[in-house]
This record gives structure tokens, sequence and C-alpha cells, in this order.
């Protein structure tokens, strides 16, 4: 082959190269700038979303700003189903607690419906939502701080020698019922659309310095209009040993309000026992699932055997506070009281309750949940 051949050939080969390489580049810039397309249609998606639900009156924080509140992750407070919260400093000096979420669930739609569902209320009992991150996969909740933490943490008597605490007494404890139930009754009746939490417990109620109650973590909360009476859900929500019967086992009764109910009853028993209501390690199996125990001891007028139990007036709202749980636990929802019913019978008398039957039907226990639930322990 000649001299110029061989060049032409050369030439050829290097302008094929060039040209590949060009295509190449333009075809990456294309996809490049699809999927920077598609990212910001997204991003304009969810802040259509933001404005049209009103929820950007609530601020919305970079997570840069969350990393500087929180001193970098540096003091956390507790840890969840679904992240973990740290204590924060806004830059006025206001503490907050800041809840950084780690199981992210789908495209962002519910953490927006949380968010919808708390900037909602306003209410001495429904801690306040003061602001929220959503950049990429960094989303979070900024809280007001609530300095006595989760209510979980201060009625369980094996808490007591680990943490230093002792009973909270039956005036507080009757107090923080009443203001569970008084922030329930607002989320059922004071909004604009009645608001489901489906996920009381201890855990999820928040004490302030003077032990005020406020009802947090709106994740599994289904808003819905006040003229409905019932609402389908897709699969069962809630923490195992605080889910309504009806809510697992459809034929019960349909799924409304009498849902958070019947959580609000197993909370609150829990707080009279100081124990889980369900507790394998005890002397005798009758004292295995503390509702039936107790409700045994109401029916044969025997003496209830609480703790720090000192005086009449502790003997009636520990006895107050048993029957009304008792009520609200019922396994048909339709004889269960609604949260304004239970606000005046907490603030009413003793002498004026009855003993409700015996509930037959518990919600599943923590370590008998099926996997087919959809649970958030």
């Amino acid at each position: 082959m000649s001299l110029r051949k061989k060049g032409a050939l050369g030439a050829s080969i290097s302008a094929f190269g060039v040209a590949t390489i060009v295509l190449a580049y333009l075809c990456q810039r294309k996809i490049s700038k699809q999927k920077s397309m598609i990212i910001g249609s997204r991003k304009m998606k969810f802040q259509v979303k933001f404005e049209n639900r009103g929820i950007l009156v609530t601020t919305r924080y970079s997570y840069i700003d969350i990393k500087t509140m929180t001193n970098s992750f540096k003091e956390k407070l507790g840890e969840g189903g679904y992240g973990c919260v740290y204590k924060g400093k806004l830059p006025d000096g206001h503490l907050v607690a800041v809840k950084i979420l780690s199981k992210l669930k789908g495209d962002g739609e519910d953490f927006i419906n949380d968010v919808n569902s708390m900037s909602r209320t306003s209410h001495v009992n429904i801690v306040k939502l003061l602001g929220f991150c959503f950049h990429k996969t960094k989303r979070a909740f900024v809280y007001e701080y609530m300095h006595n933490g989760s209510l979980e943490k201060l009625i369980y008597e094996e808490n007591y020698f680990k943490l230093g605490c002792s009973h909270l007494g039956w005036d507080t404890l009757h107090q923080i019922s009443l203001g569970i139930a008084q922030g329930l009754e607002y989320l059922h009746k004071g909004c604009n659309s009645r608001i489901l939490h489906f996920d009381i417990k201890p855990h999820n109620i928040l004490l302030d310095e003077n032990y005020c109650p406020k009802i947090s973590d709106f994740g599994l909360a289904k808003i819905c209009h006040q003229e409905k009476s019932t609402i389908s859900l897709l699969g069962a929500r809630g923490t195992a040993g605080f889910i309504a019967p009806e809510v697992f086992c459809r034929n019960i009764g349909g799924i409304s309000q009498k849902s958070d109910v019947y959580s609000f009853g197993m909370t609150m028993l829990e707080m009279v026992g100081g124990r889980k209501n369900i507790k394998t390690g005890v002397e005798r199996t009758s004292e295995i699932y503390f509702p039936h125990w107790i409700h045994k001891r109401l029916e044969l007028q025997e003496e209830l055997g609480l703790q720090n139990v000192t005086s009449e007036g502790d003997k009636e709202k520990a006895e107050k506070m048993v029957i009304v749980g008792l009520w609200c636990i019922q396994t048909n929802p339709s004889i269960r009281p609604t949260m304004s019913e239970v606000v005046d019978m907490l603030r009413g008398g003793v002498d004026c309750l009855r003993v409700p039957p015996k509930p037959y039907l518990s919600s599943p226990s923590r370590s008998s949940a099926t996997t087919s639930m959809s649970m958030a322990v």
C-alpha cells in the first residue's frame, strides 16, 4: 500500500473516531438534559402540590439548615420505626426536635401528606410542626421541643430504676389522659377535615415541661371528610397491641374515628397498669393480658392493686381511668364512646360510670403481628 493510501486510511479512521466521540458526547448530553428535565419536573410537581395544599406557610428548610440546627446531629433524643430524633436550636435560640426519616415511603407523596396533616392542626395537645426539609432523598420534620420527652419513658415501672424516675402520680396521669382525649377530639371534630391518627400509643405522646401531652407522629394519619362516618384502607395500619380489631378484621365493623378511640383506651390502660397490656413474664397466666385482669377485679369489686394509690382521690381517678379505658377497647366499634364522650367521662365523677362488658377480642400482640399487615412499630 502506498504512503498516500495509508495516509488516507489513517485520516478516515481518525475522522470516524472523532465522529464517534462527538456522537457519544451529544447522546450523553441529551440523556443528561432529559434526566435533568425529569428531575426538574418532579421538583416542580411537588412544589405545586406544596403550594396547592397551603403547606408553604410552614417553613421549608434546606438540608444544610437541618445539619446546622442539630450541630451535625450531635444529640440524639430518641429513635423510632421511621427515623431518629435529634435536639436542635433555631437561630433565634428556640430549642426544637428534628426527626430525620430513615425509611422513605414512595416518591414523596406520603411525606407531603404527613406535612399536610400536621400543617392543618393548631391545638394545645397537638405537637406543633415548625418546619420540614424535602431535599432529594433527605426528609425531616422540625417540631417544637418537648422537655419531658415521650410518655413511654415515664409510665412503665420497669423503667423507673433505669431512668431514675418514679410514678407520675394519679393527678398527673389523669391530666395527661384528659389532654390526649382533648387532642383526639380536636382531630376528629375540630379541623375542617377529620383527621384519623391510626397510631396513638405512649411512644407518640410527648410531654412538655409541665407534663402537658402533645400528640405527635402523623405518619399513618388519614384525612377524610367530616360527613363520612367510615373510611376504606388498603391494609392494616398502626402498632401491634394498639390496633383496633376492625382494622385487621373487617367483618367486625367499619373503620372510623372509633379506631383511634380503641388505641387511646389501650394507651390509657398501660398508663394505669404501669406495664405493657400484654406481658408474658408474669407469675399467673391471668395477668398476661392486663385489660382482662383489671376487668375481673372491677367485676368482683376487689381492690385494683395499682401502684401509688395513697388517697381516695387517687383511687377515684384510677378507677375512672380503668372504666373509661375498658369502654374504649370494646370489640364492637359502635359500643365504644366518641372522644367527646370520653372527655366528658374523664371530667365527670366515677359514680356515674358503669363497668363495661369484658372486651373479648384484642389487637394482635407485638410478638404475634403477622407480616401481611403494614405495621409501624
